[in-house]
């Protein structure tokens, strides 16, 4: 274990911070799954595409993730000089892999793959974990006795063990088209927030639950229930309505991807201001004419690429976007919910002092702790749990170990360059590489046509931020996830410290109309309930008025 101080990097190699999704202080469960899955998945989806990198390795410190792309060629030490051009270009041509890798390339590109896995997806692996998510859902958590906990526990376990691992290995194939189309249209000086405009529309699983609220609120009529025990006696309609949501969305985490996130469920309060203010969805904007826009700026004879570039990127927006919610934040919330009831037990036994506490515990902990009593005590997790929240108050480096220089333009063979191309775009684009911190801390890249005024709820946690937002108010966290769009009907705006152009909150904006500056670093020192002016236009948030 590392000390206090101690920010050694966690292996060889270079090593960057990632807040994007998990932005310190991360439970044990959630580490081993994100450190297991990115690389496994990652490894396996960069074999089947020809990608000229290894994997995406994961490691934690001080519960901060840390990511490295891990080389096909020494991957066990750092390389912090390059070799002559002469020889980088001679190993990438020669060597084995390299060369196994080319091949595999040249027929991902000549035969993409994109088309299949995007069925397969909405024909076969979305269908199974819905079923089985569903399954694990109508398990009545407190008529089990320990054992059978334990058994349930374990199967869950081992469940978001395997969509761990198949959502990062779905992201080869729906980041992938999504970062060739943005790589192509930066080499012909078109900005990023510019060109995913043409990808407004690609993504109805975004606007679904938005659509399942204004139904909801629809069926309420001119009734003004004040709660959600009101809002069900309103008709056998709206409770019908309302039942089927919470059964489709109420285990699914809304406030971040890890266990101490809060789930739907767990907000009865936001779930009904949501149904209140829930607006009517109209008809989606296709990006058809931010598409012709952005055609008439590339050049004549390569607009049959462009118009490929955005097909193949469009056809996978969808996917790409229900991949989280699906197969993690629904499976994670079901395991927190678990986790919770093993700590309602716990407490009763006297072997933890708090019910979270249970989210404290590691993977292998949790079984026997319950079943049997074997495991850390009370003043352990207690421990932990404080331990964890100082951790998350942490200003972390931004990178670990020595700087590893990029291998030149033009070192490798075409397919393998620009699937090079498309990855670094991919994880500058996502904001896994961290904040521009050159720039000012109220400007980051913007999202929408119109300037929006209104109220600030900002606070440290999405849970603080979301339990104090009223509609119309200006939703400032550091990042959001694809479940926020369950609540983001009530915000007039959105304003993140983290993430880029091709981020959840980027899309969400999109999708949902509104106003938005994602990536401001200083977006967390904006003072809660000040008057905020969010500028999509210039991407930039102003304090007008301060409380």
């Amino acid at each position: 274990m590392t000390s206090t101080d101690d920010w050694s990097p966690p292996g060889p190699g270079q090593w960057s911070l990632d807040r994007s999704h998990y932005p310190g202080g991360t439970t044990p469960i959630s580490q081993w799954l994100i450190e297991s899955g990115m690389e496994s998945g990652m490894r396996r989806v960069f074999a089947e595409l020809g990608a000229p990198v290894a994997s995406l390795c994961a490691r934690f410190v001080h519960g901060f993730l840390y990511t490295r792309t891990v080389p096909l060629v020494g991957a066990k030490r750092s390389a912090t000089t390059l070799p002559p051009l002469w020889v980088l270009k001679a190993a990438s041509r020669l060597h084995p892999e390299f060369r196994r890798r080319t091949r595999t390339a040249s027929r991902t590109l000549a035969e993409p793959p994109w088309t299949a896995i995007v069925q397969r997806w909405t024909n076969e692996l979305k269908p199974a974990i819905d079923r089985r998510n569903s399954e694990f859902g109508a398990v009545r958590l407190a008529e089990l006795a320990d054992p059978a906990l334990g058994d349930h526990c374990r199967s869950l376990l081992d469940h978001v063990f395997e969509t761990f691992d198949l959502h990062f290995w779905l992201h080869g194939y729906d980041l992938g088209p999504v970062a060739r189309y943005i790589a192509f249209t930066k080499s012909h000086g078109i900005a990023t927030s510019h060109a995913v405009t043409a990808l407004v529309g690609a993504s109805p699983s975004t606007l679904m639950p938005r659509r399942e609220l204004a139904a909801i609120r629809r069926a309420i009529g001119d009734a003004r229930p004040s709660n959600l025990a009101e809002l069900r006696a309103v008709s056998p309609a709206a409770a019908a309505l309302l039942d089927d949501y919470l059964d489709a969305r109420g285990a699914t985490l809304v406030t971040g991807y890890d266990l101490n996130g809060l789930t739907l469920g767990e907000l009865p309060e936001t779930l009904f201001s949501s149904i209140m203010s829930a607006r009517e969805v109209g008809e989606s904007d296709d990006g058809r004419v931010a598409a012709e826009q952005l055609r008439a700026l590339v050049p004549d004879n390569h607009r049959a690429e462009f118009d490929a570039r955005l097909r193949e990127a469009r056809e996978v927006m969808d996917m790409r976007d229900d991949n989280g919610p699906t197969v993690i934040e629904r499976p994670m919330g079901l395991l927190r919910l678990a986790l919770l009831e093993v700590g309602r037990r716990l407490v009763a036994a006297g072997k933890a002092q708090r019910v979270e506490h249970a989210v404290e515990l590691a993977h292998d902990e949790v079984v026997p702790l319950l079943v049997d009593g074997r495991g850390p005590c009370a003043e352990e997790l207690t421990t932990r749990a404080a331990r964890r929240l100082l951790d998350a108050r942490r200003t972390p480096p931004h990178l670990l170990g020595p700087i590893e220089p990029a291998p030149p333009p033009g070192v490798l063979p075409g397919p393998l360059a620009e699937f090079a191309a498309a990855i670094q775009v991919a994880m500058v684009e996502l904001g896994m590489l961290g904040p521009d911190l050159t720039r000012d801390p109220l400007i980051g890249t913007g999202v929408g046509g119109e300037v929006y005024s209104g109220r600030a709820r900002c606070a440290a946690t999405p849970e603080e931020a979301i339990d104090a937002l009223e509609p119309g108010d200006v939703l400032v966290v550091r990042a959001t996830t694809p479940a926020f769009n369950a609540v983001l009907s009530m915000a007039g705006a959105v304003v993140t410290a983290d993430g880029g152009p091709m981020s959840h909150a980027a899309v969400l904006a999109r999708e949902l109309g509104i106003a938005a500056v994602v990536g401001a670093t200083g977006a967390l020192d904006i003072p809660d309930g000040a008057l905020i002016e969010v500028d999509p236009i210039a991407g930039v948030v102003r304090i007008i008025a301060s409380v």
